[in-house]
């Protein structure tokens, strides 16, 4: 099986500028993320940046690296241009792996990958966990996921799902007696799929509950989820978030 893993990677950060050039161990973040995966059977790991110094940075490290513009709206939209430049196949499988996710599982990575080379019909694989908190079920900042008996996604939210008609009479939120999903937000794509995203018009589930993947279902798409058994490490978004990583990677 080959497949392709994209990094997308911007500098512009509200909370943490130049992002993907912080200093982990020694190396900056992206490379991190990079080296990260390169073990796992890719055919190629490529960082997709908005920024010439995040080229600079890979290469002098090792790393391939390609520049795309920098008014994309979204990572899926500057991985769509990454896939003409790399010039691949609609068929070749594409693993999105976001650049501030130093201690991303690599296992899991390659997971998304192989499910969605055995699922032909679906476009897009992603993954999601047990949720065991009715905190977290009803924190609107944790995506859930509900899917069918084949694992084909119905529907993601921001609101818990499924909904307990029985257990929240009360009208706060109660786990269900069947699992709920949080959504990892892990990607595979077929290169076609990526190349059409930005063409297609956003959808209005979309733009209410603020979650680029419904795009793809509004417009018919099929996306199957690889569950984990438990959640990922946390990403990168604030300097606290960072200082917790470096303190895994000792200079």
């Amino acid at each position: 099986m080959s497949f392709s893993v994209l990094i997308p990677a911007r500098m512009a950060s509200s909370r943490l500028p130049d992002k993907p050039l912080a200093d982990i161990g020694g190396l900056p973040m992206v490379v991190r993320v990079a080296q990260r995966v390169s073990g796992i059977g890719a055919r190629q790991v490529v960082v997709a940046a908005d920024d010439a110094r995040i080229v600079e940075a890979c290469q002098a490290h090792g790393v391939s690296a390609l520049m795309t513009r920098a008014d994309h709206p979204s990572g899926s939209d500057r991985l769509a241009e990454a896939c003409v430049a790399l010039g691949l196949a609609g068929d070749d499988v594409v693993v999105n792996v976001q650049g501030d996710e130093p201690l991303i599982d690599p296992v899991l990575v390659r997971a998304c990958a192989d499910l969605l080379t055995a699922h032909p019909d679906c476009a897009v694989a992603t993954a999601a966990h047990p949720i065991h908190s009715v905190a977290d079920f009803a924190n609107p900042n944790v995506v859930k996921v509900v899917c069918d008996q084949r694992r084909r996604a119905l529907y993601f939210s921001r609101a818990p799902i499924p909904w307990w008609r029985d257990g929240s009479r009360t009208g706060a939120a109660a786990l269900p007696p069947v699992p709920a999903w949080r959504h990892i937000g892990l990607y595979a794509y077929r290169a076609a799929t990526l190349r059409r995203f930005p063409t297609l018009s956003p959808a209005p589930l979309e733009q209410v509950e603020s979650l680029e993947q419904l795009r793809l279902m509004w417009h018919g798409e099929s996306i199957i989820v690889h569950e984990a058994l438990e959640a990922p490490a946390a990403g990168v978004d604030t300097p606290e978030d960072l200082e917790r990583v470096r303190r895994l990677f000792p200079g």
